[in-house]
């Protein structure tokens, strides 16, 4: 019964864009019914480029922890010691037929050795996968810029409220001094009901850190294409050369 055994999902994405949000309430969603859900990732896009671009992914227990919590904030992530790398955590695939499959897959081969897929493997060509993988890359850049700012907004309001809160106290003593002088009973020093007092909520992280592992998809996408045009321009200049 498939319904009763599932393990997981899988879905497409575009250039390894699959790092998001909604990926990790999926994932979370699933964990309460399945202890060890796993997420199955297809890239049609690098596939087109002769690699089988499959990935089988979980979150890591710590992760999951936190996020649970509420917890992705700056002081519990350094306190678990938990870095953008450590999101997710990656399965090793593979993938094989049975001896039945292969023989009519071999049944099926032409007879000709060279394939216009083959021929398509040489082409020196890479513009169009490595634009797209500039642009994403760009538009991460630009989101990760935008997720600093945000930070830097709330460290300004953290610093500027610390600030209150110290001109308050000081003040505060100063009239508990002058209350006692008088013989009477001495102010409390902190007062829950001042705003200056109200906690600030900390933005989560979780969004920096999903888009820098996009950054780091897209960036080791860039230099596994630029390898694979190094090793097809030596190899044109060796067939030209014989």
């Amino acid at each position: 019964n498939v319904d009763n055994n599932t393990v997981g999902w899988y879905q497409s994405c575009l250039l390894g864009s699959f790092q998001t949000v909604e990926l990790i309430e999926t994932f979370m969603n699933y964990q309460e019914n399945i202890r060890r859900c796993v997420c199955i990732v297809y890239d049609p896009s690098r596939s087109s480029q002769g690699v089988l671009a499959l990935k089988a992914l979980k979150l890591t227990d710590s992760f999951m922890d936190l996020y649970r919590n509420n917890g992705l904030t700056g002081e519990k992530l350094r306190e678990k010691k938990l870095s953008w790398v450590d999101i997710f955590e990656e399965i090793p695939i593979k993938v094989s037929n049975s001896a039945l499959v292969s023989a009519f897959m071999k049944e099926l081969e032409p007879e000709s050795p060279v394939s216009q897929c083959d021929f398509d493997r040489l082409k020196l060509s890479t513009a169009p996968f490595m634009e797209r993988n500039l642009e994403f890359m760009i538009g991460c850049m630009d989101g990760l810029s935008s997720e600093q700012n945000k930070f830097q907004y709330y460290y300004r309001n953290l610093g500027r409220q610390q600030s209150q809160q110290q001109a308050w106290l000081q003040k505060r003593r100063q009239e508990n001094m002058s209350r006692k002088a008088a013989g009477e009973e001495p102010l409390p020093e902190e007062d829950p009901s001042n705003p200056i007092f109200k906690p600030l909520p900390e933005p989560s992280r979780l969004e920096g850190y999903l888009v820098t592992n996009q950054i780091s998809s897209y960036c080791n996408h860039i230099n596994g294409v630029a390898g694979q045009s190094f090793n097809r321009l030596y190899l044109m200049k060796a067939l030209q050369e014989d």
